[in-house]
This record gives C-alpha cells, sequence and structure tokens, in this order.
C-alpha cells in the first residue's frame, strides 16, 4: 500500500503477510467470535438449555470481511469492541440471547482469542521460519568443510578456528532457544469481572464453574490460572517476549558477524544483473540483506523488551493501558520475521572464499604462537610463553622466524615436525582441522 504508515503494511508487506492471518484487527475479531461462540455453547450444553450448536457454529464459518466491517460498524457506535461482537451474535442467535457473553469480562474473551492467535502463529508461521533458517546456516556451515579461518578476537588476529564451527556456534545457541519456545504454552484466565466468577455463581451457586472455566481454557490448548485479577497477568506474554528478544539477540549477533565476514572477503555475494549496489559507485555489491536484518531486529528487541517490562504490571485489578500494548505484537512479530526472512536471503545469495580464508591466515604466522607454546610446554619447555611473547607480541613475524626458532628448541621428532608443518602451510593449501 503507497500511503500505509508502517513499512509492514507498505513496503515489505509481502514479507510479513503470513502473520496477517493472526495479527490482523480482521483475525482478531475473527477469534473473539469464535471463544463467545464456544463459550454461548459449552454454557447452554452445562445450563441443559437447548441450542442448535451447528447453527450457532456456522456463524463462526462464515465470517468473512463483510462480517468484520459489520461488527466495526457496531463498533463505532458502541466505543467498545468486544461489545460489538456481543450485539453482532445477538443479531444472529435469536434465542436464548441473555446467555452470550453471560458473566463474562471483556478481558476473558480478549485473552484467550490472544494466546490463540498466538500459538497458531508459532505454529504455522515463526517456528517453521527460525527451523528453516538454521538448516539454512547449517549447509553453510557445511560446505565450508574443515577449511581453517583466521580468528580476531578483539578484532586482532588470534588462534585459527574453522568457518563451520564458527557458524555452528549460532545454530546451537538459536536451536536451544527454539526447544524453549517449542514447550511453551500461553495462559488462560476466563473468571469474569474480578477472577472469581462471582457472578456466575450469583446465578447457579450449584455449578462447579471453576471446574466450567478450568475445561473452557484447556480445551483451547492454554494453561489455566485458577487466581488471577480481572486480567490475565499477562507472564505469559512476558515470557515469550523474553524468548524472542534473547533469539533476536542472537540472530543480531549472527547478522553483523555476516557483515564482517563479507568486508573480509571471507563470503562472496552472487549478483543479479539488473540489480545496483551503489547509485554512484558501479563495483558495489552491499550486504543490505545483513544490513536490513540488523535494523529490524532492533525494532523488534526493544518492543519485545518493551512488552516483558509491560505486560505484567497492572494496577490493582485493571487498567487498559495493557490493551493499548497488546495490540502491537503482531508488529513486533512482523520485525522478528522480516528479520528472519533478510537473513535466509542474504545466506543463500552467499559462496565461501577459501582462497581469502587461506591468504589471510598465511599473511599472519603469529597466530600459531598459542599452539607452539602449548605444545612446547606439555614437552617440559621452561618458560614456553615468555619465548613466544618476545618472538612475537607486537611484531610482524615470518614463517621463517617460526621455522628457526623451533628448529633451535630440544623436541621429539615428531613434536618438532608438527609444528613445523603449522606454519610452513602455503596460501593455496590452507589450515585444515585446526
Amino acid at each position: 500500500m503507497h500511503d500505509a504508515l508502517s513499512p509492514l503494511d507498505g513496503r515489505y508487506q509481502k514479507e510479513v503477510a503470513p502473520l496477517r492471518l493472526y495479527f490482523s484487527e480482521e483475525a482478531l475479531v475473527r477469534v473473539r467470535l469464535f471463544v463467545e461462540v464456544g463459550y454461548f455453547v459449552a454454557l447452554c450444553t452445562t445450563l441443559r438449555i437447548k441450542v442448535n450448536p451447528k447453527k450457532c457454529w456456522r456463524i463462526v464459518n462464515n465470517f468473512n470481511t463483510s462480517a468484520f466491517k459489520h461488527i466495526k460498524r457496531i463498533e463505532s457506535r458502541t466505543n467498545h469492541d468486544v461489545k460489538a461482537i456481543e450485539y453482532y451474535l445477538r443479531g444472529h442467535i435469536k434465542t436464548h440471547q441473555e446467555f452470550i457473553h453471560f458473566g463474562l469480562t471483556s478481558e476473558d474473551v480478549n485473552n484467550l482469542a490472544y494466546g490463540l492467535l498466538i500459538h497458531e502463529s508459532l505454529k504455522k508461521v515463526l517456528i517453521p521460519s527460525l527451523t528453516n533458517l538454521i538448516g539454512d546456516i547449517k549447509r553453510l556451515a557445511k560446505a565450508s568443510g574443515s577449511s581453517g579461518l583466521l580468528s580476531l578476537t578483539h578484532g586482532q588476529p588470534a588462534t585459527p578456528t574453522t568457518l563451520q564451527k564458527e557458524l555452528l556456534v549460532f545454530t546451537d545457541r538459536l536451536e536451544r532457544q527454539l526447544s524453549v519456545l517449542k514447550k511453551f504454552r500461553m495462559q488462560g484466565k476466563f473468571g469474569g469481572a474480578v477472577g472469581n466468577l462471582a457472578a456466575h455463581f450469583a446465578a447457579y451457586p450449584d455449578i462447579r464453574w471453576e471446574s466450567f472455566a478450568k475445561k473452557f481454557v484447556k480445551a483451547h490448548g492454554l494453561t489455566y490460572l485458577p487466581r488471577t485479577t480481572q486480567i490475565n497477568p499477562h507472564d505469559d506474554l512476558a515470557e515469550l517476549s523474553h524468548i524472542f528478544h534473547r533469539t533476536d539477540s542472537i540472530l543480531l549477533n549472527l547478522s553483523q558477524d555476516m557483515w564482517l565476514y563479507i568486508s573480509r572477503g571471507i563470503f562472496t555475494q552472487r549478483t543479479k544483473a539488473s540489480e545496483v549496489g551503489s547509485s554512484t559507485m558501479p563495483h558495489k555489491v552491499n550486504p543490505i540483506d545483513f544490513e536490513n536484518a540488523e535494523g529490524n531486529l532492533g525494532l523488534a528487541r526493544a518492543l519485545f523488551h518493551h512488552f516483558a517490562e509491560k505486560f505484567p504490571i497492572s494496577r490493582l485489578q485493571r487498567d487498559l493501558s495493557d490493551s493499548t500494548v497488546e495490540r502491537n505484537i503482531g508488529v513486533a512479530f512482523g520485525y522478528h520475521l522480516l528479520a528472519v526472512t533478510s537473513l535466509a536471503k542474504g545466506i543463500t545469495k552467499l559462496s565461501i572464499n577459501k582462497k581469502r580464508m587461506a591468504e589471510e591466515l598465511f599473511a599472519h604466522p603469529e597466530v600459531t604462537a598459542e599452539l607452539i607454546q602449548t605444545v612446547l610446554r606439555a614437552h617440559g619447555i621452561k618458560d614456553a610463553y615468555e619465548h613466544l611473547k618476545t618472538l612475537t607480541r607486537g611484531k610482524s613475524v615470518s614463517a621463517a622466524d617460526f621455522t628457526a626458532f623451533i628448529n633451535a628448541i630440544k623436541l621429539p621428532k615428531e613434536a618438532k615436525n608438527r609444528l613445523l608443518s603449522l606454519i610452513s602451510l602455503s596460501p593455496q593449501k590452507g589450515i585444515d582441522n585446526t
């Protein structure tokens, strides 16, 4: 949409389209209607009031954009979104209307609706997209093989590693968060105006309303909350926000590292003839996918951080500030999904430059100092660290310098040859299995 206020609904609407099914206003209204009808049918069954469940559920099954607009027109008069759904149902259910929204407060409907939407979005969109990204990173790691990579600690050349291991560090971290996310369950509050089911007991004191509420909440796949104020305390949303904040922090770390690998020439990016990298410099192939991911992860993390702080806090029984913030859950997920999509797109464009990896290592033979001094210590060479420090610290050292140093030390032939092999590699050979 050319006039969209948010880029999620404008420039990036295609990338985040899968989330609209769960976090648009129409999606929320649809699921509220689902909860209200489900409650009406369950309540009538409990009270042994005869209704036609199939006819009731037809109202939900026939819900469409026209029905949504009808409900919004009612809301424009009531200035209350949940009450508008009740009045809409009254127009379709002609008998026993008094049991529509019976004894409920808006939060009873809203918190279950959000719980259902979040569960479905996790199952259908968010978990699969993260799983696919982890797979993309693993495939890139596998393609790198065991080729050595110059490490940088504090931005300075350090002991060699492998690109494969460095990438798999991220998949291990992400898989840990993914396992937590898969076990996560939203909670459900269903206790009336102040959480005590007081109106229900006043009307029908002989019914076991706690059991009814528990069964109704659990039937929706949510964890039942037996004691609440007027609202779900939202500890579930805070917990979910923390999971995504951690996940997006890892993804931000990945985005920045991939950007640095590209800047070093470790990765090259495949190009399209029709694309332009710079408006003035024809040679440029910018790492825009990783930069886009970094920017969107910053927005997602900021929102998730606010959610984690805001949602668990309410004045006494409730205030409406949580409802205002809750409407933006889809925005946070949108920026998260946009970042994951950008990362996946960027990774599929990468080619590994093993020649450049070998050249970096060959240009910094001093990074073998840790390995050499440790081997010397293992063979009882006194002050091994200090000898290597004198040879290398703050100096430009060549492979010849190391060769002379090793040849001058008394070591078993096997150990000496192994050390010499570490420093005698050409850029074409590289260093494997370091």
